[in-house]
């Protein structure tokens, strides 16, 4: 009697959850990994013309398909995660062209440019729970890849993301915090926007009182709420100690100066002075607490940008 070979299922990729937190893949990548999965690092390492992702930007992938994050705007992520199902059956790294360059014809990125993905076979775990926990403490981490060598590892924390000779490096910064300052329904509302974001969120409201040290560091937008100038002095003290990215105030223009009055008499540079934005917010007169929520979390990822691209905002 002649046996009948097994019918083998072909995987069919298929996202776990919906996120483009480079924290939140790596910590997929960990976790899929200690539970025994194969898995796969894919990381954009090139861009040709546009793309809808920054340089750097990955996916996790298990080896039963199931994937998270994205390097591309959702049309590729599919066809990523299978070519890191077969490097993970095959143990080996691969890359990957898509778009203009690519032998995948029937795959147009939608910017009309092409883009390179190199396709990791993670075999050690401690790349990721070292930048990982890096990050837990606010502080910057980097992923080190080499493909000659198969072989991810971790890099000095002020290397920028990119090629470096062989070796791709890509940084991670801590997530953004918002620093809210003030007893009002802003702040309530501007907390809940930056939460519904990301963000990691700290609220003030103890009057004239200074700040916890330690919650205002370079990952730091600082937003003070208050409708009273008295009570803002601690908080630009402790922000003017701690160098956010980010220092915005509500009021006026003629409230504006009588707080840099204020802060002058009280023996402040000019230089940190003129870090302050006001009045806060991208656009002008928003007058409810949602739309004056929408425009600081706008202006403060507008600013954060800026920065990231080594520009200062105007």
């Amino acid at each position: 009697m002649t046996s009948l070979a097994p019918i083998i299922m072909p995987i069919v990729p298929k996202a776990a959850f919906m996120t483009d937190d480079a924290i939140e893949v790596m910590r997929f990548a960990a976790e899929s990994f200690d539970a025994g999965h194969g898995v796969a690092l894919a990381t954009l390492v090139e861009i040709r013309g546009g793309s809808a992702r920054a340089l750097g930007s990955h996916m996790a992938v298990r080896d039963d398909g199931l994937y998270c994050g994205f390097v591309s705007g959702g049309c590729t992520e599919a066809a990523v995660a299978s070519e890191a199902v077969e490097a993970i059956s095959r143990g080996c790294d691969r890359n990957l062209l898509l778009g203009e360059g690519s032998s995948f014809f029937d795959i147009v990125l939608p910017c009309g440019g092409g883009i390179t993905i190199a396709i990791h076979v993670v075999r050690d775990n401690a790349p990721f729970r070292t930048v990982l926990s890096s990050l837990e403490y606010r502080q910057p981490a980097s992923l080190r890849y080499e493909p000659a060598l198969q072989r991810l590892s971790t890099a000095g924390a002020k290397d920028k993301t990119g090629w470096t000779g062989p070796v791709f490096i890509v940084h991670h910064r801590p997530r953004v915090r918002v620093f809210l300052a003030g007893r009002s329904v802003e702040v309530e509302v501007a907390a809940k926007v930056a939460a519904a974001v990301g963000y990691d969120v700290v609220c003030h409201e103890a009057g004239r009182s200074a700040p916890d040290p330690t919650a205002i560091d370079a990952e730091t937008a600082v937003a003070l709420l208050y409708h009273d100038i008295d009570r803002e002095i601690p908080v630009f003290e402790a922000a003017f100690a701690s160098s956010p990215f980010y220092i915005g105030a509500l009021g006026s223009t003629r409230t504006h100066s009588r707080r840099v009055q204020r802060l002058r008499e009280l023996g402040h540079v000019e230089a940190d002075i003129a870090k302050i934005k006001s009045p806060i917010g991208l656009f002008n007169r928003a007058r409810d607490s949602q739309s004056l929520a929408l425009s600081v979390l706008a202006d403060i990822a507008a600013c954060r940008l800026l920065e990231i691209e080594g520009r200062m905002p105007s």
